[in-house]
């Protein structure tokens, strides 16, 4: 979660989601699948969520969180300390959980270079080489050799 500095829950260390449902929350866009979990989350809780703005990217809901429209609630990835410092980062992964982002490709085929650029954004621990070879691999059980002991397998 990031909020301004001076900000009333900029001194909380561990908040909870009834002080979270007290402001304005900017967050993003909801899936397209089924029911959001941040309304399930807060549900559970007997509380319901004041999201006031969504948006696809988390420099907007920063943006919106900066003009003081809220408070905003996003990947703990999207936090920059060299760009945020105007903002307060707060862990909340004690409410939430985690999400994971799939990046598919069809294996066999040729990666660009702009492929595995894209890949190396999300997962900069993956060398072109380990992505090459697991593209190139013929089975799952491959892929699942060449990605052992790796942070976030390839699928």
């Amino acid at each position: 979660m990031v909020v301004p500095k001076g900000h009333p829950l900029a001194k909380v260390k561990k908040p909870t989601l009834k002080q979270l449902a007290a402001y304005p929350i900017i967050t993003y866009v909801f899936s397209f699948t089924g029911p959001s979990s941040l309304h399930d989350i807060f549900t559970k809780e007997g509380l319901v969520p004041n999201v006031v703005l969504t948006a696809r990217d988390a420099d907007v809901i920063k943006t919106y969180v900066r003009l003081g429209l809220g408070i905003g609630i996003v990947a703990s990835m999207a936090i920059e300390k060299q760009d945020d410092t105007d903002l307060v980062h707060i862990d909340t992964s004690d409410l939430f959980p985690a999400h994971t982002t799939w990046v598919g490709f069809r294996r066999g085929g040729l990666l660009r270079k702009y492929q595995l650029d894209f890949i190396q954004l999300f997962a900069p621990h993956l060398t072109r080489r380990v992505i090459e070879r697991a593209a190139n691999a013929s089975t799952q059980a491959d892929v699942d050799e060449i990605t052992s002991g790796l942070e976030l397998p390839l699928k």
